[in-house]
């Protein structure tokens, strides 16, 4: 032992020297080291520590390969005939064809907003009685509009002997034939709900 004096060896304690007979070799004789019951209790000691430890780390990754297996078991439906890549692939294939789906879906989406835009959104009716000689709220005049205020308005004028029909067009709320009160009335109310 280069460095360090027997003495300071056998100073420390945890080695005794002993000087033991060896046969001769081509460099000279090597003495016998011997390690002491304290030194070796330690050292066993040490030994069986880490012996622990690296049973309970082989523990925990049995454990974590467990874990990642079940995860695997879910995600490889095809059973134990399927690869890995195989099932990546097939993956990457599904995803493809649903980005076409959803392209496919957010065009007929724009479509049939486009359409709805001109349905009939707006609807306003109002109910009145024009003429003194006939009862009740008979007569009507109804807007029916899209989201852009196009569309007509319906009126009717009811009498004892009569009814009439009116249709009149709409455009951006307003139209190019006079409006009776009555129709105005049904167009604002179409248009904004909350008057």
């Amino acid at each position: 032992m280069r460095g360090f004096s027997r003495a300071a060896l056998a100073w420390s304690g945890a080695v005794s020297f002993r000087h033991v007979e060896a046969p001769a070799y081509r460099s000279g004789y090597r003495p016998r080291v011997t390690l002491d019951a304290s030194a070796q209790s330690t050292i066993l000691l040490a030994l069986a520590a880490v012996v622990l430890l690296l049973l309970v780390w082989v523990a925990l990754l049995q454990r974590s390969e467990a874990r990642l297996r079940s995860r695997l078991r879910r995600v490889l439906t095809g059973g134990e005939t399927t690869s890995l890549d195989q099932i990546l692939d097939q993956q990457v294939q599904r995803l493809d064809g649903l980005s076409g789906r959803l392209d496919a879906l957010t065009k007929l989406h724009h479509e049939l907003e486009a359409i709805t835009q001109r349905a009939i959104q707006k609807v306003g009716v109002v109910r009145y009685n024009p003429f003194s000689d006939a009862g009740g709220d008979q007569s009507f005049a109804i807007a029916l509009l899209d989201a852009e205020g196009n569309g007509l308005v319906v009126s009717s004028l009811h009498s004892r002997t009569e009814t009439r029909v009116f249709a009149k067009p709409v455009r951006a709320g307003r139209s190019t034939y006079s409006l009776s009160d009555e129709e105005q009335q049904a167009v604002k109310k179409a248009l904004d709900p909350s008057a």
